[in-house]
């Protein structure tokens, strides 16, 4: 049974920074695309950042890129979102995600993915 377990979350000042963490279990993610999605209050569920288990390869959304860093540790099955020069937009609810390599799909679309995690909240005040 696949499990994304995300911890991390909590509340912070704006220009501040939280890292969020996603322990992932129940099968072998090595040729996966492991991704951070966030959705704020009567909005979307939006992409964030994905890292290409196997190579390490990243991407970014336009809105946090130069702020947030996404890594994983292999041995630990982990990934990580390191959140630096948070801004009160960043609220929102961080999930987790996993899916098999997908030729042709955007991995911006949240419907594409194959596994979740419970979200954790982020909160970022003024």
């Amino acid at each position: 049974q696949v499990q994304l377990v995300e911890s991390g979350g909590g509340l912070v000042q704006a220009g501040g920074s939280l890292r969020l963490s996603c322990a992932a279990s129940g099968r072998t993610f090595s040729n996966y695309l492991l991704a951070w999605f966030r959705q704020a209050p009567g909005k979307e569920r939006e992409f964030v950042a994905a890292i290409r288990w196997s190579n390490g390869i990243t991407y970014y959304a336009d809105s946090v890129k130069g702020r947030f860093t996404i890594s994983r540790d292999n041995a630990q099955n982990t990934i990580y979102l390191h959140m630096n020069s948070l801004k009160p937009e960043d609220t929102a609810i961080y999930y987790c995600a996993a899916r098999r390599p997908l030729s042709g799909v955007s991995y911006y679309t949240p419907g594409s993915y194959d596994y979740w995690g419970q979200g954790t909240q982020v909160t970022v005040s003024s």
